[in-house]
């Protein structure tokens, strides 16, 4: 049995790969038979996960150890009445038993719910019955708040605890010991006629609910294979990189970052299990300690990293960069590329899609434009008559479905909002994908993100998105963040308003308020410059870390209806 792999090109310019590439889907796949089981049975002591948990112990893991234990875990869980169908919910921080977990369940059929670490017991209860979660499988430091919901849960059947080196006291009554039972399992699991793959569903991933409650994607078993483009090409990836992504194992940008691209790719994967509060200074020692090859990091991470001194750090082992999530302005491009002699590729995507745009090593990045479509998505922008925009006009980000009415046949491309049709109805609609994404093509074919359709201004006839101001106001040594937002204006419509975090140091006031103000209209066109600048603390975000810009907007209406 052959692993399914995937032989890498080699273009050098974006149409030769658009032409040249090609991804096939194999009948019924399922990625633990059909890649790991076979990437093992290859060779079985192949390193596979290198975890540094929060002690700084590093444990190596090969391909044999995640298929033997898988093996074992999907046969105890099948032994206690876990099923094909079956929802889990998984609170795991970035744990090596995440991957153990994440594989039993494929071979089981199980859907697992990655979910991350911060949800409070409010949150556990929501999503438990909103998904009718049957399982729940998480650290001993998070099963008080499991408990604190269960009450009022009554889906859920079977509770597995995983003993953390903290001290944490021993999980209440009616836990299951993950290790113990684990141990019982059988070390096989055979493949049989009734094992899910291809079309049947997969995971479940949580949006992160920046715009109203967080909806249920669903991804099939051909999802992983829409991850090639992100681990061979983004990434960058050869065999026996060591690659990180800065993620949380809860939510999708795991997967795109810690999973599925880099092992099909043949590189090693790298996890800092880190707790607590994010020093940059650690990171940057735990990525040249460890000789990481490529590294991948939301925008707000890299401008942590560059106001540290990079070259007292030997990162001579770094050779591919990348971000995504948000947009990266220029300053930190330029800082990174200065300090370290790299450039960082952006790229674009969803909980609902694999990486739908990217910029890829052989084209020239642009910073702040997420890139050029990927292979295998047909991408077009669409004004508000769902017509197609020209280059500079702004439009929705919009994927053409393969049979016009439904996402099948697009490899990475969710199946809808499990449960909710009519939701899934209002984005799957005209024979497109409707992404709710805003962003216009330039003369080249780069795409430039504008922000959410809700997040859009209109202020005196112009459409301002709040990305490129918020950009400009970061690359100010006072503005460690900020988020954009329009107000009512009796003369504009709307007026911009930044909501802004200041850097250490910097004191609010009238006069830095003209100062940032002036620096925006240096950097972007002068309309676009906030006209109210707001001080806060600390701006309102999802768990996930995205900013809540649809809360600073109905706090903004509550005082003014006041």
């Amino acid at each position: 049995m052959k692993a399914t792999t995937f032989d890498k090109i080699r273009p050098s310019r974006y149409r030769d790969f658009m032409a040249q590439f090609k991804l096939e889907i194999p009948e019924n796949y399922n990625f633990a038979y059909d890649f790991l089981d076979a990437r093992a049975a290859e060779n079985p002591d192949r390193l596979a996960l290198i975890h540094v948990d929060a002690a700084d112990q590093r444990r190596e893991y090969s391909f044999g150890y995640f298929k033997r234990e898988s093996m074992k875990l999907a046969s105890a869980l099948s032994a206690k009445g876990v099923k094909k169908g079956d929802r889990v919910m998984l609170i795991l921080y970035r744990r090596m038993e995440y991957w153990v977990t994440m594989l039993a369940l494929c071979r089981i059929g199980a859907l697992p719910i990655p979910s991350p670490s911060l949800l409070t017991p409010h949150d556990i209860e929501f999503r438990v019955n909103f998904a009718h979660v049957s399982c729940v499988i998480c650290e001993d430091s998070l099963t008080a708040r499991v408990e604190a919901a269960k009450p009022k849960c009554p889906s859920l059947k079977l509770l597995l605890d995983i003993p953390s080196d903290s001290g944490h006291p021993k999980a209440p009554a009616g836990w299951e010991d993950f290790d113990s039972l684990k141990a019982t399992g059988a070390e096989d699991f055979p493949r049989t006629a009734a094992t899910v793959g291809g079309d049947d569903p997969m995971v479940i991933f949580f949006s992160s609910g920046t715009t109203g409650m967080p909806k249920m994607v669903l991804h099939t078993n051909t999802y992983p294979l829409g991850h090639v483009t992100t681990g061979m090409y983004w990434h960058d990836l050869e065999p026996g990189d060591i690659h990180l992504t800065v993620s949380d194992t809860g939510w999708a940008k795991s997967v795109w970052g810690k999973f599925y691209g880099q092992w099909i790719a043949g590189a090693v994967v790298f996890v800092w299990d880190f707790r607590g509060k994010f020093e940059p200074r650690e990171l940057l020692r735990i990525m040249a300690e460890h000789k990481v090859t490529t590294f991948c990091a939301p925008p707000t991470i890299y401008r942590f990293l560059v106001r540290e001194d990079l070259k007292a750090f030997d990162l001579s082992s770094l050779r591919h960069c990348t971000t995504a999530g948000e947009l990266l302005n220029d300053s930190v491009f330029l800082a990174w590329k200065t300090a370290l002699g790299l450039d960082i590729f952006e790229g674009y995507g969803q909980t609902e899609t694999t990486m739908q745009l990217g910029t890829l090593p052989f084209m020239a990045p642009k910073p702040g434009s997420i890139g050029k479509p990927m292979p295998n998505w047909d991408i077009e922008l669409l004004n508000e008559g769902d017509q197609p925009c020209p280059p500079g006009e702004e439009g929705e980000i919009c994927i053409r479905l393969k049979d016009g009415a439904t996402t099948k046949g697009v490899p990475g491309l969710f199946c809808g909002y499990l449960d909710e049709p009519e939701r899934t109805a209002k984005v799957v609609r005209g024979g497109f994908y409707h992404t709710g994404d805003k962003a216009w093509v330039d003369e080249d074919g780069y795409f430039w993100f504008l922000g959410r359709t809700d997040d859009l201004i209109k202020s005196s006839g112009y459409r301002i998105g709040p990305f490129e101001v918020e950009s400009a106001l970061v690359s100010h040594p006072a503005v460690v963040e900020a988020a954009v937002t329009g107000v009512p204006d009796p003369v504009r419509g709307m007026a911009v308003k930044a909501t802004v975090v200041l850097a250490a140091g910097f004191e609010a006031g009238d006069e830095l308020t003209k100062t940032l103000q002036d620096h925006v209209k240096q950097i972007t066109a002068p309309y676009k410059y906030p006209r109210i600048i707001d001080y806060v603390a600390e701006l309102p975000k999802t768990i996930s870390g995205k900013i809540k810009r649809a809360e600073i907007r109905a706090r903004d209406q509550e005082r003014q209806d006041m």
